[in-house]
């Protein structure tokens, strides 16, 4: 049974998500770009099924998650709410794969083709092909999910090829950093090898970057969805 709102989240979460819409739509303006290729994705992981239900009543409808256990739970315990569409945005163990493939939307973080063959042949034929970016590591950080942008190619020519996938772009998760131009410069690279895939596949449309503390610089450099979670939900547990 799904759980009673609190006024609380229904507060918090609406306030917070008006201010994220705002914040992309000024954004946008700056770089004079429409606000509408922009969407954003709430990064629910670690937050209880109450809190993704205060985000829905607010119209949101794109989240993420990073756990496959704890999100697999939510999927099932908000599986009356059949309009959402789930993200798995964490790196994926191959003993977890199944479970993605069966349970997600939408995967943001294949970054080898020994992921990708596995998602495909799991895929159940009853489903809609899997959406899937190529996690890029484009700062280059060892400990760091994402292939390396040379691996970029390869990788997308497989996903391609593959029956139960779809290829829809790129998602990278960049050093931190406060500096806006080194920001910039990381999103700039990602663009253009972006640009380079969407040449070769034409439905490639989405390039996933951007987080609360480089929401602008993501966008002034092409970023068509944009990954936000402690901004809207509160500090992570």
């Amino acid at each position: 049974m799904t759980p009673p709102l609190t006024d609380k989240y229904m507060v918090t979460i609406a306030e917070r998500l008006t201010s994220a819409y705002a914040r992309i739509a000024a954004a946008a303006k700056n770089s004079q770009r429409n606000s509408n290729e922009i969407s954003l994705l709430a990064v629910s992981k670690t937050k209880p099924s109450a809190a993704i239900i205060a985000a829905y009543e607010h119209g949101q409808r794109h989240f993420g998650e990073s756990y496959v256990q704890e999100a697999v739970d939510k999927i099932a315990h908000l599986q009356a709410f059949s309009d959402i569409i789930w993200h798995f945005i964490g790196p994926i163990q191959s003993n977890k794969s199944a479970l993605v493939a069966a349970q997600f939307d939408w995967v943001q973080s294949v970054d080898r083709i020994k992921i990708a063959k596995r998602l495909n042949s799991q895929r159940p034929t009853t489903k809609a092909a899997l959406n899937v970016l190529i996690q890029v590591n484009i700062s280059f950080e060892p400990a760091k999910s994402g292939c390396h942008p040379n691996e970029i190619t390869e990788l997308a020519d497989f996903i391609n090829q593959c029956e139960h996938l779809t290829l829809r772009g790129l998602m990278a998760i960049p050093a931190k950093t406060a500096d806006p131009q080194l920001q910039l410069q990381y999103f700039e690279q990602l663009q253009t090898c972006f640009d380079k895939l969407q040449a070769l596949y034409p439905q490639v449309d989405t390039l996933s970057m951007g987080m609360s503390n480089d929401v602008e610089a993501a966008i002034a450099a092409g970023s068509t969805m944009v990954r936000i979670g402690t901004d809207i939900f509160g500090t992570r547990t």
